[in-house]
């Protein structure tokens, strides 16, 4: 089977990869969208989003993700159903092959990767149960719905310091729950943490469930598992928050880009350039930072200018 040849190929939906779409669509690009294993993204779990521009009374995830697909299609964007299995990316930037469910061989001019990242859950079957009822990775998100409740926050590091003071904020009281004996985050975020009045610290804790009839009303937890002093305990929230990190969807692209100590895609100062002319990262894939729907948008644009300058200048 020949390859099929595009000038602009978008690995990734969401909203970097959409918004992309939508850019390089108007810039006459004929872009290609394989929206891989989670069409939308992960956004499109989130049941309820209040602070994306643009939508006053709100909206849903999905219903969003729809909006932005609706407008790439709109301008002719090619959206396809398909997981990117492995790629052979030019160092010099002549031509790029992706394979798509490992049978279909594209040959790009251009690239843009906007597969995101995934939240690190604990692996409980009630994190999949009340997953948007009561249970989030992202308390920018959805610390809003959360104001003057019971919340709880698992991690130690400072991605976990960072929530639990940004919930202080707005909940009545925040738990963290912390496996070991000490936090594993930065001098200044632990004296932030242990500063704030409604944040109480769960030390050598660790969480086995969640329970609830209408949503999450509740944690069990073990303290000081496998020592004499084990014991299980039942306490009530609102709220359970995953601050254990996040895992970038990058280990096809590992053989030929440029990534940091977390899997991040490294990317050229304030430009979406990779180490590899003509690949173009967007959205949370490289953005260790914020992973917030609007910035994850932004560098979906950044990523569209950058590939039609590219293409321009490289007479493709």
């Amino acid at each position: 089977m020949e390859p099929e040849k595009v000038r602009c190929l978008i690995i990734g939906s969401g909203p970097a990869g959409y918004t992309a779409a939508i850019y390089a669509a108007r810039a006459n690009l004929s872009p290609v969208l394989y929206e891989g294993i989670q069409p939308g993204g992960q956004l499109t779990t989130t049941t309820e989003i209040e602070n994306f521009p643009g939508y006053p009374k709100g909206t849903t995830g999905f219903e969003m993700m729809e909006d932005l697909k609706n407008q790439a299609l709109r301008f002719g964007t090619d959206i396809r159903f398909g997981i990117v299995t492995s790629v052979e990316f030019s160092a010099d930037g002549d031509t790029h092959k992706v394979t798509v469910d490992e049978n279909k061989v594209i040959e790009a001019s251009a690239v843009i990767i906007a597969t995101g990242a995934t939240a690190k859950y604990l692996g409980l079957e009630d994190e999949v149960k009340y997953a948007g009822q009561g249970v989030s990775a992202c308390a920018t998100c959805d610390g809003f719905f959360y104001r003057k409740k019971v919340v709880a926050v698992v991690g130690g590091g400072d991605t976990a310091c960072e929530e639990a003071v940004y919930l202080s904020n707005l909940a009545s009281k925040v738990y963290m729950i912390v496996r070991r004996n000490v936090l594993r985050a930065s001098k200044i975020m632990q004296e932030r943490v242990l500063k704030t009045e409604n944040i109480e610290v769960l030390w050598e804790t660790q969480t086995v469930g969640l329970f609830g009839d209408n949503g999450v009303e509740g944690m069990t937890l073990v303290r000081k598992k496998g020592t004499p002093e084990e014991e299980m305990v039942s306490v009530p929230i609102d709220g359970f928050f995953l601050a254990i990190g996040h895992k970038p969807n990058t280990d096809v692209f590992g053989d030929y880009i440029e990534l940091d100590d977390q899997g991040y895609i490294i990317t050229d100062g304030t430009t979406t350039k990779t180490n590899i002319p003509g690949v173009f990262a967007a959205g949370d894939v490289a953005d260790r930072h914020y992973r917030q729907a609007v910035t994850a948008a932004g560098s979906g644009c950044k990523a569209a200018i950058d590939t039609e300058r590219y293409l321009l200048d490289a007479g493709k």
